[in-house]
């Protein structure tokens, strides 16, 4: 089974919405909350959990992620409201499952979806 953190700026009870095939944890659940960045990541890393989905466009851009042993996955999205996403869980499952082990980053556009 896979672990998935969710990222502060994704709705908690999202977590709830996911199939058994991942175990779904989210930042507030682990106390990260007051973590930057770089911090968060190295815990991510220390913790063992495969993917850290967020709604964080930059993360990538101001992190050198293949430096952790982590897989970032990228949401796009207009709304990242808890009723918006909710739906979109079969589609970010379907992606993850997808997901190459050679990438570190996955972009999952749920814009027009």
């Amino acid at each position: 089974m896979k672990i998935l953190l969710l990222d502060e700026n994704l709705p908690a009870p999202l977590k709830f919405d996911f199939s058994d095939r991942f175990e779904v944890t989210t930042v507030h659940d682990r106390n990260w909350q007051s973590k930057k960045d770089d911090e968060l990541l190295r815990a991510i890393s220390n913790e063992d959990i495969d993917y850290l989905l967020t709604a964080d466009r930059n993360l990538e851009f101001q992190q050198n992620i293949s430096k952790f042993n982590l897989k970032l996955v990228v949401l796009f999205t207009y709304d990242n409201r808890y009723k918006t996403l909710q739906s979109k869980v079969p589609l970010i499952e379907q992606a993850l499952l997808s997901f190459s082990e050679t990438d570190n980053i996955l972009h999952i556009d749920l814009r027009n979806r």
